[in-house]
């Protein structure tokens, strides 16, 4: 285990890495009182970073978060069981600062012992999760793979729904009338079936059955109009904090996008998915000063979609990546 004092360490290494591809605002999907510190303090410029939204993850007993800790380890991060506890902690990461709520409504890949057909919740205590956040101003991120996991995220009004892999037809209908917008994180998956990153054979197995038929669906999920939005489900391990340019290539090839599609899904549809298209994402009067400089014409070329194209990453206003040539005087 890590202790707390590392981790914020281990954050802003993983801050910094995004930030100089050219990555000025980021959602951590499994928050606790340390990535709120860690948030706080990019904001306020005590450290260098991108923009952090840190999102409290509320996780039952055996669920998908809470089995990454092996279960005879005492200090654990905090799980909630029925309701009123739901509700508590959510109460509790509000208090904290949260910027917005995670919840696993199904089991997952990477987690030791689970199984991604495994129900995460009850429908009352997923109920009282997204109910409360949404009556603390909050924004619900929902892990869900399963196609049950999706129809019952969906139900309960969930913001955004994270990984969507096994996405049926049905399933897309309701998505676009919801207006749900959709994180498919398609490197993770695909190289743990692969076995481009390490996994334990138990995990490989789990990711090559949610991928099979992936691809085709989520081709006929984002002609229907489903909202895919950039985001990748970086570990540091088997997805690195800079690796969303690889990612937006995924998405060109998997959703059958061109280049400038794809940088709509990282830039001005990511900041409507996240609640802060009045000022991110958007080169206008009165947003923020978050610009990347690129070689070449990339929004014209999926393929040219690459972090060593990056070559200056500007953060309200100035360069904290990279550099600009200088201007000419003459």
């Amino acid at each position: 285990m890590t202790r707390p004092e590392e981790q914020v360490l281990h954050g802003l290494a993983h801050a910094r890495r995004a930030l100089s591809v050219g990555v000025t605002t980021v959602r951590d999907l499994a928050a606790d009182d340390v990535q709120f510190s860690l948030a706080r303090a990019l904001e306020s410029g005590i450290v260098e970073g991108p923009r952090v939204l840190a999102h409290g993850l509320v996780n039952m007993t055996g669920g998908h978060g809470d089995l990454f800790i092996p279960p005879a380890v005492v200090e654990r991060k905090p799980v909630a069981d029925g309701p009123d506890a739901c509700r508590a902690l959510v109460r509790r990461w509000a208090r904290s600062g949260a910027d917005g709520i995670k919840v696993p409504v199904s089991g997952g890949v990477l987690s030791v012992g689970d199984k991604a057909s495994w129900r995460n919740y009850t429908d009352a205590e997923l109920a009282a999760v997204v109910d409360e956040a949404h009556a603390l101003g909050l924004r619900v991120a929902a892990h869900a793979h399963t196609e049950d996991g999706i129809r019952r995220a969906l139900a309960h009004g969930v913001d955004s729904i994270e990984h969507a892999t096994k996405l049926t037809a049905s399933l897309t209908d309701d998505i676009v009338v919801a207006g749900t917008t959709v994180a498919p994180t398609l490197l993770i998956n695909d190289r743990i079936a692969d076995g481009t990153a390490p996994a334990a054979p138990a995990q490989r197995e789990i990711a090559r059955e949610l991928v099979a038929g992936r691809d085709v669906a989520f081709r006929s999920a984002a002609a229907a109009g489903v909202e895919f939005v950039l985001g990748t489900d970086a570990n540091g391990f088997h997805v690195d904090f800079s690796d969303q340019w690889d990612e937006m290539r995924a998405m060109a090839r998997v959703l059958g996008w061109d280049a400038e599609r794809v940088l709509q899904a990282a830039t001005s549809r990511a900041a409507k998915a996240i609640g802060r298209d009045a000022d991110l994402g958007r080169v206008a009067e009165g947003f923020a000063a978050d610009l990347v400089v690129v070689r070449g014409r990339p929004w014209e070329d999926a393929a040219a979609l690459r972090a060593d194209a990056v070559v200056a990453v500007v953060r309200r206003g100035r360069v904290v990546a990279g550099s600009l040539p200088a201007s000419s005087t003459s």
